[in-house]
C-alpha cells in the first residue's frame, strides 16, 4: 500500500533540485566517460493517437484504460506540426490492438512522418497490412506468467510473447519495453525477462517504472524502490553487452524522479525520456556529450 516508503527516505540533502546521494554517487557508477554522449528527449513532435478512442477490453491493473485518456482518437487526429505518431490504442481480450482500423486514415497520417507502434500480442496476419506504415514497433516484454495473467488478464504466457517478438522482428525494427515492477510494484520475472532477450537479441532496450495511477487497481501500490531500479539498469548492461538501454517516459514523478534520473545516466543509460533537472545537471557535471530529442525515444532518422 501506498505510504511514506514510496518515496526516497528523509535526510538525503539536496543540491538545487539534486538529491547530494546521486551527485556523489555518479562517478562510480556505469561506465560513461567525459564526452561520452546521451540524449534527452522530450517528445514534443511526436502525436499520440489512439486507435480505440478510450476503449480497451482489458482494463490492465496498472493502466485500466487511463493512458488511452491523454491519447487523440483516430478519427480526431490532426498531425500538423507533428514529424511522427505514437500509433496504440486499447486491447481485446486477447492482447491485440485492432490494427487493421482506419487504415485509410493512417495512410495519410504517415505521409512526411515516422510512425512507433504499439501492436500488442498481434498475429502475422494482422501485422501485414501496417507494413508500409511501419517505422518501429515498441513491443512491452514479460518474464512471468502469472504477472500476464493477474495485471494483464491475458491467458497467455512468456512463450506467447517471444513468439510475437520474434515474428514482429522478422518484419521491421522492434525495440523491447520492459516495465520494472509491474506487477503492483514487485519484481516478478524482469531478469528472466533479460536473459531472454540476451538470447533473441534487440537493438536497445526501454525500461520504464510501474506508476501508482489514479483509477486503477494499483493505485495504492508502491513503485519498485529507486536504488533496486538502479540495480537493475547495472545489471541489464552487464547482460545485454553493448545493447543501449534507455529509460523511458513511464516512471513515477516528483522526488522519485528527481532521486531516479541522475543515477539511471550514472548507471549508463544513453538515453531517458522526459528527464529531471537533476539528471541534467548530472549530465553536465559528468561532462558528457548532451543532446536534445523531440520525438519517442525509439524513434530513428536517417
Amino acid at each position: 500500500m501506498m505510504d511514506g516508503d514510496c518515496e526516497p527516505q528523509p535526510g538525503q540533502a539536496i543540491i538545487g533540485d539534486a538529491p547530494r546521494a546521486a551527485l556523489e554517487r555518479a562517478p562510480a557508477v556505469g561506465s560513461h566517460g567525459v564526452g561520452a554522449r546521451v540524449a534527452l528527449v522530450r517528445p514534443s513532435h511526436t502525436l499520440p493517437i489512439s486507435l480505440t478512442g478510450t476503449d480497451c477490453a482489458l482494463k490492465c491493473a496498472h493502466c485500466g484504460g487511463q493512458y488511452l485518456k491523454g491519447m487523440v482518437p483516430i478519427d480526431q487526429a490532426g498531425a500538423d506540426g507533428y514529424t511522427s505518431c505514437l500509433i496504440s490504442g486499447g486491447c481485446d481480450l486477447q492482447g491485440r490492438v485492432p490494427l487493421g482500423a482506419s487504415l485509410d486514415r493512417l495512410a495519410e497520417l504517415h505521409s512526411g512522418r515516422l510512425f512507433n507502434w504499439h501492436v500488442g500480442l498481434a498475429s502475422e496476419r494482422e501485422i501485414r497490412p501496417i507494413l508500409p506504415y511501419l517505422d518501429v514497433v515498441s513491443f512491452d516484454i514479460v518474464g512471468d506468467d502469472r504477472t500476464i495473467r493477474e495485471v494483464y488478464g491475458l491467458d497467455a504466457t512468456v512463450a506467447d510473447y517471444k513468439r510475437t517478438y520474434a515474428m514482429l522482428r522478422r518484419h521491421g525494427r522492434v525495440v523491447p519495453h520492459l516495465t520494472l515492477g509491474l506487477y503492483g510494484g514487485e519484481w516478478r520475472g524482469e531478469d528472466r525477462a533479460l536473459e531472454w532477450l540476451a538470447d533473441q537479441g534487440a537493438e536497445a532496450l526501454v525500461l520504464l517504472v510501474m506508476v501508482p495511477t489514479p483509477g486503477t487497481r494499483y493505485a495504492d501500490c508502491c513503485p519498485p524502490s529507486v536504488n533496486s531500479v538502479v540495480d537493475f539498469i547495472e545489471r541489464a548492461g552487464v547482460v545485454l553487452g553493448d545493447v543501449p538501454v534507455y529509460l523511458g517516459c513511464m516512471r513515477p514523478g516528483g522526488r522519485y524522479r528527481q532521486e531516479l534520473d541522475p543515477l539511471a545516466i550514472a548507471a549508463g543509460v544513453v538515453r531517458i525520456v522526459n528527464p529531471a533537472r537533476a539528471a541534467v545537471e548530472m549530465a553536465l557535471a559528468q561532462r558528457l556529450s548532451v543532446s536534445w530529442e523531440n520525438e519517442c525515444c525509439v524513434i530513428r532518422r536517417p
